[in-house]
């Protein structure tokens, strides 16, 4: 018993030695001058230490520890810059080993798990600085000036708003709201940074697919616009068009997840036969035609405009409004008209607003799968007139007979799925 109390009390220091080397390792690979493997390892061991003399001692221990090792490293990092003057050393070895000193104090107190996540991914962050200085160096203004507008949206604006309902039937909560604004932009920045990142090298189909996570509509009016002046991209427009649309139904998936988890099981499955219908679609027309290499069709506007954001929050409090009071005054029947209009142009929006009264209680899961089902066939309607005003003959036929099939299929759900 009491040699294995004596291993126990070695282990944060052994995990302080490995996770040091790993680290380490990945320092002296990169040719780094001022640490190395066995520097790193002595530096998280000495975290580990200084942590277990507090405890005994005092928190000055782990102060005076942290503040010598800050010595120690700045010394170095002027010896070598004394050594070759001009060049721009950088200070990442040096913050890395701040931080791998405390890593070492946190095995100490216990906390093992919070570790080594922080050393592996810190020795993850060292290991791809070349791809991460790559992908920074692509930026483009408009990407980081919808990077800062995302963190606008998610991270200033947001935490500022009251979480409390008000006006009418109580169901306009301004935190609430602006939640689901930042899901959707998040969402829609997603597919954009995937699109940016491996869509343009991916031909066009896996293009469309990402642009279908960013706008089903925005991908459908581009396709349709490029087919009237290039016709022969209409096998390749209709399949996207009809990708895009399969994709509607991933990311109404994902709302409900996070909106109404409780209820996903019960709201999926016929969602999930719709999209494989859809999906079903798409290969046929894939195999009927000869998609043609075509990744620049894409509108590649980031998709985080502010004005966008507010006008999303404004149709979601709108639908929010008209379902509550349809609901009180014209029975869940009448739901389906505010479904069928509301999802035209936007799917989100009806979406969220009855997978969220399906969570709270207020309306039966079988009526809130039917009204999202409901807003996805009234967009296809939409998208589909998008098509019939703005694309080529041949890509009209084709999404006609693509849609149609789908929609049959979702009213026969509709009325044909059991309750």
């Amino acid at each position: 018993m009491r040699v294995t109390m004596e291993l126990h009390a070695f282990t944060p220091l052994l995990l302080a030695v490995a996770l040091g080397l790993l680290v380490g390792t990945q320092r002296e690979w990169a040719a780094d001058e001022v640490a190395g493997v066995r520097t790193f390892a002595l530096i998280t061991l000495g975290g580990a230490v200084c942590a277990l003399l507090s405890a005994e001692f005092g928190g000055w221990f782990l102060a005076a520890g942290l503040v010598s090792v800050t010595a120690l490293v700045v010394a170095a990092n002027i010896g070598r810059t004394r050594d070759t003057p001009g060049l721009d050393h950088g200070i990442t070895t040096e913050v890395a080993a701040l931080v791998m000193f405390g890593v070492g104090a946190l095995l100490a107190i216990g906390q093992t798990t919070l570790s080594v996540v922080v050393a592996g991914g810190l020795a993850v962050l060292l290991h791809f600085k070349q791809p991460l200085h790559a992908r920074i160096e692509r930026l483009q203004r408009e990407d980081l000036d919808a990077i800062i507008r995302l963190t606008l949206i998610g991270l200033v604006i947001l935490p500022v708003l009251p979480n409390r309902s008000f006006g009418p039937y109580a169901v306009l909560n301004p935190f609430q709201i602006w939640l689901m604004v930042v899901l959707i932009v998040g969402l829609s920045m997603a597919g954009y940074v995937a699109y940016a990142l491996f869509g343009t090298r991916r031909g066009s189909l896996v293009s469309g697919l990402l642009g279908g996570l960013i706008s089903s509509t925005a991908t459908t009016v581009s396709y349709a616009k490029r087919t009237r002046t290039e016709p022969d991209r209409s096998p390749t427009a209709a399949v996207v068009v009809v990708l895009a649309s399969v994709v509607v139904f991933g990311r109404v998936m994902v709302e409900i997840g996070v909106v109404a988890p409780s209820y996903l099981p019960r709201l999926a499955p016929p969602l999930v036969v719709m999209m494989a219908v859809m999906a079903v679609t798409a290969v046929v027309l894939l195999y009927a035609g000869t998609p043609a290499d075509d990744p620049e069709t894409l509108d590649r506007r980031p998709p985080s405009d502010l004005r966008a954001a507010v006008g999303f929050g404004a149709l979601y409090a709108a639908v929010l409004l008209a379902v509550a009071l349809t609901r009180q005054h014209l029975g869940d029947e009448a739901l389906y008209a505010v479904a069928a209009v509301s999802g035209l142009t936007d799917v989100d929006a009806i979406t969220l607003s009855s997978a969220q009264m399906v969570q709270n209680g207020g309306l039966e899961a079988a009526t809130g799968w039917r009204l999202i089902l409901v807003g996805t066939l009234s967009n296809l309607v939409f998208k589909g007139g998008v098509v019939a005003v703005l694309g080529d003959r041949r890509l009209r036929s084709r999404i006609i007979s693509a849609f149609g099939v789908s929609f049959v299929a979702g009213v026969a759900l509709l009325f044909l799925w059991p309750a």
